[in-house]
């Protein structure tokens, strides 16, 4: 929702969209290093990582480039980076949390 706000509703450069994106950021940033715990795919592979993991490189990726992009007042980088954060990272690995024999896919369908 936080994301979702950003992109398409708040006043950008204003004060509150900066705190927000330094919120939004820190959570993704929680969010990707956490998601290195979760070995449920490939639990014997190594490191137990799995091809979702790629996901979190690429939204570490895109945090760091957003924030050094509004840093340099690049908007365009900036833009760039954080819709690739919010589609890659929410929008298509957060999809993958919900296909058939995910947890998540139990919760909201049953079984």
């Amino acid at each position: 929702m936080l994301g979702t706000y950003q992109i398409f509703f708040s006043a950008k450069g204003s004060p509150l969209h900066r705190l927000t994106s330094y919120i939004y950021l820190a959570l993704m940033t929680i969010t990707s290093i956490t998601a290195l715990f979760i070995h449920e795919i490939n639990p014997h592979g190594f490191l137990g990582l799995s091809w979702i993991h790629i996901f979190v490189a690429l939204t570490l990726f895109g945090v760091v480039g957003g924030l050094a992009t509004a840093w340099r007042h690049d908007i365009k980088g900036h833009r760039r980076a954080m819709l690739g954060v919010y589609f890659g990272s929410i929008l298509i690995a957060g999809g993958f949390a919900f296909a058939p024999g995910r947890i998540m896919h139990s919760v909201l369908f049953g079984g």
